[in-house]
């Protein structure tokens, strides 16, 4: 199997259909915990979640400047209310709380790094107050923002286990 290229969510590789076909690909992929999506709703939960991993993680600020479902919609091509809908019904969550999950592990990464101020994480992260963040922080983790910081080991949540 030779590997084209690879990103967050897709790779693209070339093999000889003589020696493996599709379900030994997917049988190689299952052993590392990775899966074929042939379903068309499955794909597009994948590429949102993607595409909002890359918004809150890699967006330079984006997300407090343009709202999330806007750039959704325009990243991915559908209204928002659709991504939304297919997104709880493959995912059993609303689209809005895997947001504000993704949202809160980026504040638990800024909060480690120990960087920024409260009140600018707050800005950075497109909130409107530092104490909807920290009300929106202890309903996610159960903890305050204060109690995080305190704790020897913190508490992260794997992006691909939410």
């Amino acid at each position: 199997i030779q590997v084209e290229k690879i990103e967050l969510g897709k790779a693209e590789i070339a093999y000889d259909t003589q020696i493996i076909n599709l379900e030994g690909i997917n049988q190689l992929l299952m052993r590392q915990g990775f899966s074929l999506l042939h379903d068309k709703n499955a794909m597009l939960v994948e590429q949102i979640k993607i595409t909002v991993i890359q918004l809150i993680f890699y967006g330079n600020n984006t997300h407090s400047i343009i709202r999330n479902s806007d750039y959704l919609a325009e990243r991915l091509g559908h209204s928002y209310v659709q991504l939304s809908k297919i997104f709880s019904e493959k995912t059993h969550h609303t689209l809005e709380k895997f947001i504000i999950q993704i949202k809160i592990e980026k504040v638990k990464e800024l909060l480690i790094y120990d960087e920024l101020t409260l009140s600018e994480i707050s800005y950075q992260m497109g909130y409107s107050s530092v104490q909807y963040l920290s009300n929106q922080f202890k309903q996610i983790t159960g903890i305050t923002v204060n109690d995080y910081k305190k704790t020897q080991t913190p508490m992260r949540v794997p992006l691909d286990s939410l």
